[in-house]
């Protein structure tokens, strides 16, 4: 059986938690049953041995923040850099994105507008229609964001494959097994409202309306079949 590590990165909201499970939970129930999943909390420690005794890789997001350079996050970082190079199939979301983006050379820090965070529109451009990952998502799809860091720049190489009004890296690839995606894939529409609820006052005093982004909030099939088309790709590879 195919084995894949989650690297846990942090831990969702209490309240969240406390109704809805952590991040590790929320992939472990996207992901292919197909798949040998471990979990490992990389704030404590790494996975054991290198990236290539895994046959698959995915980063969770997390409330850290990845121009902190934290010890641990920096010791993953190190790990993933390498893992990419074995051509171990990666996929970072949200902080994972951004992680495996300052991993590779990429630059991260706020976005210089701030909060994204609530159900919005992505757009796979011509690359991603043409990636072996995103290319059969629909041009545009719905999908659940919240951050306040982005890649402000891509590491060399990289290939941008979909993006948004606000944010133009919502998905990248690096050599052919390694992409990082802004939105969350393994969220559920009543998971984002449960941010958006909780974000509420902070949402209100940065100029946004989070009753309006609850309302907007919709389910999102075409982002969470990543979480599959990512499993087949490393059933396939391995």
């Amino acid at each position: 059986m195919s084995r894949v590590v989650i690297l846990k990165t942090g831990s969702t909201y209490p309240a969240i938690a406390s109704s809805f499970g952590d991040f590790e939970d929320w992939f472990v129930a996207g992901l292919s049953p197909e798949l040998a999943l471990s979990i490992v909390d990389v704030e404590r420690q790494l996975p054991d041995g290198q990236g290539q005794d895994w046959d698959g890789i995915v980063i969770t997001g997390s409330p850290a923040m990845v121009s902190d350079c934290a010890a641990w996050s920096e010791r993953t970082a190190q790990w993933l850099a390498q893992a990419v190079k074995q051509q171990v199939p990666v996929l970072g979301v949200c902080y994972g994105h951004q992680l495996l983006a300052h991993a590779l050379g990429g630059r991260v820090g706020n976005h210089p507008e701030g909060r994204e965070s609530g159900t919005f529109t992505v757009t796979v451009n011509e690359q991603g229609r043409q990636d072996r990952l995103l290319g059969k998502l629909p041009q545009r799809f719905p999908a659940q964001l919240t951050h306040l860091q982005s890649v402000l720049a891509l590491p060399a190489g990289a290939t941008v494959l979909a993006s948004s009004e606000f944010e133009p890296h919502q998905a990248f690839r690096v050599g052919a097994n390694a992409w990082g995606v802004q939105f969350h894939p393994e969220f559920s529409a009543p998971v984002m409202r449960a941010y958006l609820e909780v974000q509420a006052p902070s949402l209100r005093e940065e100029g946004l309306d989070p009753d309006a982004l609850i309302a907007a909030v919709t389910d999102t099939p075409a982002a969470g079949s990543l979480l599959r088309r990512f499993s087949q790709l490393v059933l396939r590879q391995a």
